[in-house]
């Protein structure tokens, strides 16, 4: 398989991981630190105390999850790819960001999904063991 033919196939899955990454680092480096939820205590709070606020109403009220599972039911009627990736990006976020149920179901229905629609855009191998005329020959 040339590269040009793989950089299609591998992007989608090279996003999923940096989501996973990025959403890692907003929990454990942005979130979760005291240092940084006693800065946003007072009223004259960094410009950043708001971002972090919409991301813990967003884990709070379950929105990650909700979002995630409306991506995933799109992706099982749509049959997109794109739409497929986004089910699977929203769920790994949903999962690092403490939507656990709800993120690893679409994690895994979109993953499935994804692989499952780029299998089907990939041409069959020719002359597999060597019969091109797909006859069926009896053992002797």
């Amino acid at each position: 398989m040339t590269a040009k033919r793989l950089t299609p196939l591998l992007m989608p899955w090279l996003l999923i991981v940096a989501v996973g990454v990025l959403a890692a680092w907003l929990r454990y480096g942005f979130i979760e630190p005291p240092a940084l939820a006693h800065r946003c205590d007072d009223a004259g709070g960094p410009a950043w105390c708001g971002i972090r606020q919409l991301l813990v109403i967003g884990f709070n009220s379950y929105g990650f999850g909700f979002a995630a599972l409306a991506a995933t039911v799109l992706a099982l009627i749509l049959k997109r790819p794109a739409i497929a990736c986004l089910a699977a990006v929203l769920g790994v976020f949903a999962v690092i960001m403490y939507c656990y149920d709800a993120g690893a179901v679409s994690l895994l229905i979109g993953s499935l999904r994804l692989l499952r629609l780029q299998a089907n855009r990939m041409e069959a191998p020719r002359r597999q063991h060597g019969q091109g005329n797909r006859q069926v020959h009896g053992q002797p």
